[in-house]
């Protein structure tokens, strides 16, 4: 025999405006809204992550640092203080509400057994839906699936209940995509030339103004089907971009946000020419953060990519000495020479490896005299 059906009014568990009553509590309600996304803060709500600092980039806003703990505040001493990018922030949140529940609660008895019934439906969705417009009406139980009726932005809708978790998740889903390709769309590739004028003129906040929102969203697009699907001639146009507003970002002493922008823009440029223009510039950056061990590699592979001998070999050289490694950089400062590289201009760096090496090197050049004179 079928169990009769039962019917729940959700009348008490309504949490219409909930968001909003919670908002004129903080006092940086507004700016949190405004920076981290009037959504994406109340996911953190729901998820129990509290932001505790935010530390501000107006480039590259995805690049905004964000502070926070997960649990109560009754706790904070014995929480764990976390940091991330806002846009690893947003997916950390985004992941968190789309994991289904390993099992649901049994279903409820008594429609005064509020719990019962939040726990049936589950808490994230009830505090979910008014973000997009859902209104729960009343849980009906029967032998078929448990159904819902709400009211979405004012007309009537039925979902059973796990067709309505699945929408739910859908929007929260959406609301992640839709953040990336608003990103994405600020990327006019049109600016590089822009930027590359603003360059040879030394100018170099022109050029962060130009690309300096490009990184995050980039990073993100990357990993996309689309942007696996890039045309070489986008790929290059986004490398060089991305290799201008490195170098500028090295100019003005900001040698760790060169390095990402430069190794997000090696994956886009991929091999080639475009590729040994960033190695060469990510190598030269490691030199100024007095890295030069690390910039070895780089400027090798810029090489390797068909890097013009002429301007790598004398940084690989700087490396080099840095290093210790004498002999190397004497001989790639020796090819740089013979490459065109002006002698002026290593005239500094040869006097000092000759230095370095000394009675070595008298005793070598004296021998390779001598041999050439028999």
């Amino acid at each position: 025999m079928a169990s009769p059906k039962r019917q729940f009014s959700l009348d008490a568990l309504r949490t219409d405006g909930w968001f909003e009553r919670i908002g004129e509590g903080i006092g940086s309600f507004q700016a949190l809204c405004e920076i981290v996304g009037e959504r994406f803060f109340a996911f953190s709500i729901i998820v129990g992550a509290r932001i505790t600092a935010l530390t501000i980039d107006r480039r590259s806003p995805d690049q905004t640092l964000v502070d926070f703990v997960v649990g109560s505040a009754e706790t904070d001493g014995d929480l764990e203080p976390q940091r991330l990018t806002l846009a690893d922030f947003r997916r950390r949140l985004v992941g968190a509400l789309l994991v289904e529940e390993e099992k649901h609660a049994p279903a409820p008895e008594r429609e005064t057994d509020i719990e019962a019934i939040q726990l049936y439906i589950g808490v994230r969705y009830l505090l979910l839906a008014p973000l997009y417009g859902y209104s729960l009406v009343s849980l009906s139980l029967e032998d078929a699936e448990p159904e819902l009726s709400v009211l979405h932005d004012g007309v009537e809708e039925k979902y059973e209940l796990d067709a309505f978790r699945v929408r739910v998740r859908s929007h929260v889903q959406q609301e992640l995509e839709r953040v990336a390709s608003g990103s994405r769309s600020a990327i006019d590739l049109s600016k590089v030339a822009e930027a590359e004028a603003c360059a040879l003129k030394k100018e170099w906040p022109k050029v962060i103004a130009l690309l300096g929102t490009w990184p995050a969203p980039l990073a993100i697009f990357l990993r996309t089907p689309e942007g696996q699907m890039l045309a070489p001639e986008a790929r290059a146009l986004i490398a060089k971009g991305l290799g201008l507003l490195g170098s500028a970002c090295v100019h003005l002493g900001e040698i760790e946000q060169a390095e990402e922008v430069f190794r997000i823009g090696i994956q886009y440029a991929q091999e080639g020419i475009a590729a040994a223009e960033l190695f060469r510039r990510l190598g030269e950056a490691l030199l100024v953060n007095d890295r030069p061990g690390e910039a070895i590699g780089p400027l090798r592979r810029a090489l390797a990519f068909g890097g013009l001998p002429q301007e790598v070999l004398p940084p690989l050289a700087r490396a080099f000495n840095k290093r210790g490694r004498h002999v190397a950089a004497y001989a790639c400062l020796k090819d740089a020479l013979a490459s065109g590289a002006p002698e002026k201009e290593l005239a500094e760096d040869l006097r000092e490896v000759e230095t370095k090496l000394g009675p070595a090197l008298t005793a070598w050049k004296a021998k390779m005299v001598t041999g050439a004179v028999k």
